[in-house]
């Protein structure tokens, strides 16, 4: 259990100064009220017949690109502080198995993000005007599909951190591995926002499910290597 302690130094850490969460935060608020001065919840489209309010259409990908980049923004620093200040290679000296490191950067990661998360729906649903009654399908869907983006996204981040570049290279090579995700979670979601119920997303679900599992699985495989030198 050497992945709790690293995940309680890395919150420890952030929590002193907040910097971090509070970047992300700030920019999947900013990313939600831009959207909402785009996007009245007012106007409208005629589809096949059917008057649909524009925001309906756009919600669910506007949450998911809210979550996304403001994700990126700590995944971007969750080696790279390490590295920077030399704790990496203490890490790697540890007489631990290499995967503890990964699992402890999961956690940490984890968190911030559910945390981001929860502030960033309440503030959607107020800006457009959303009721959402699913409360527990939305949770759901964010909860696999946020565990698919840390799992790929904390692997790839170690992967990059030794780049110069590595704050370019991340998104480069994150975002056509997780087009699997956003595309079930942004389906997905705009399910549980227009009252569907949990049934009606179970192929989505299941896609979510089979992509955390093996990508959790590859990472314990491969992390070890993904850090050397």
């Amino acid at each position: 259990m050497k992945f709790i302690e690293i995940a309680k130094k890395d919150l420890k850490a952030e929590f002193r100064t907040k910097q971090m969460l509070n970047s992300m935060i700030i920019f999947a608020l900013l990313v939600i009220i831009i959207f909402s001065f785009a996007f009245g919840n007012e106007a409208s489209i005629l589809i096949q017949g059917i008057n649909k309010k524009i925001v309906d259409l756009l919600a669910p990908g506007m949450l998911w690109i809210a979550f996304t980049f403001a994700g990126m923004l700590g995944l971007s620093r969750s080696f790279a502080g390490e590295k920077e200040e030399g704790c990496l290679e203490g890490l790697k000296l540890c007489p631990i198995d290499r995967s503890e490191i990964y699992n402890g950067k999961v956690v940490s990661n984890a968190i911030l993000m559910f945390l981001m998360e929860i502030i960033t729906i309440p503030v959607f649903a107020v800006l457009f005007s959303y009721e959402i009654r699913n409360v527990p399908g939305l949770a759901l869907v964010v909860i696999l599909g946020t565990l698919g983006f840390i799992f790929v996204g904390t692997l790839l981040s170690a992967l990059a951190v030794n780049t110069r570049t590595r704050e370019i290279l991340l998104p480069v090579i994150l975002f056509p591995v997780l087009i699997p995700v956003i595309l079930s979670a942004v389906s997905a979601t705009g399910i549980m926002l227009s009252k569907g119920e949990i049934m009606d997303i179970a192929g989505e679900l299941q896609i979510l499910l089979i992509y955390d599992i093996v990508f959790f699985i590859v990472a314990q495989l491969v992390f070890e290597y993904t850090i050397e030198d």
